[in-house]
């Protein structure tokens, strides 16, 4: 059954036609919640807040009887963990190679622009492999060189994947972001492959 509205008289006078035009989110077949008409004048803002109330209320009970879904709750970008220098790159290394995880590590520069453009997009790609892949950055200026060289890093932004302490893969984030990003992943996905 559509739900019904009321008109004022004053509103049909202008055109008869008016009282037959119903809004399509008021009209349409719904569930035995809905199926009693209801009468709506909309003469205050008090009126307005009870409707509101009122269709808050009736979606909770949809809720609780499995009606509608429950929207996913996963995130849609994660920060990059920061990694200040050799002893905390060792303990990431370590803690990812007791739970068998891989470890995806980003070595960016403060003055890299390409770096500032590319980490947002890194950290919404960080979201799609939460909470099976941890990310992590480096300010190469932060650390001490020996660590860069250790890592084999020679250009900025620089993404590597680390497993079992060993980088596996690497990309070198020289063109636009998007690319970049594209390359991550299918580097991440051949390593979840392998």
């Amino acid at each position: 059954m559509s739900e019904v509205v009321n008109l004022s008289s004053s509103l049909r006078s202008l055109n008869p036609k008016i009282s037959a035009l119903v809004p399509p989110y008021l009209s349409r077949q719904t569930s035995s919640l809905f199926s009693q008409p209801r009468y709506f004048k909309f003469h205050s803002f008090t009126d307005k807040i009870c409707l509101a109330a009122e269709r808050f209320r009736e979606v909770d009970a949809l809720k609780q009887d499995g009606g509608l879904q429950e929207l996913d709750d996963s995130p849609v970008s994660v920060e990059l963990g920061p990694i200040c220098g050799e002893s905390h790159f060792d303990q990431v290394m370590e803690e990812a190679q007791k739970l068998g995880e891989s470890v995806v590590i980003v070595w960016m520069a403060a003055w890299c622009r390409k770096c500032i453009y590319l980490k947002p997009k890194l950290e919404k790609l960080a979201a799609e492999f939460y909470p099976r892949l941890r990310f992590y950055h480096v300010d190469v200026n932060a650390v001490p060189y020996r660590l860069v060289s250790r890592a084999g890093v020679t250009k900025m932004p620089t993404i590597q994947l680390w497993r079992d302490g060993q980088k596996q893969a690497e990309v070198i984030g020289g063109h636009k972001a998007h690319f970049v990003v594209n390359e991550v992943r299918e580097m991440i996905e051949n390593d979840s492959i392998s």
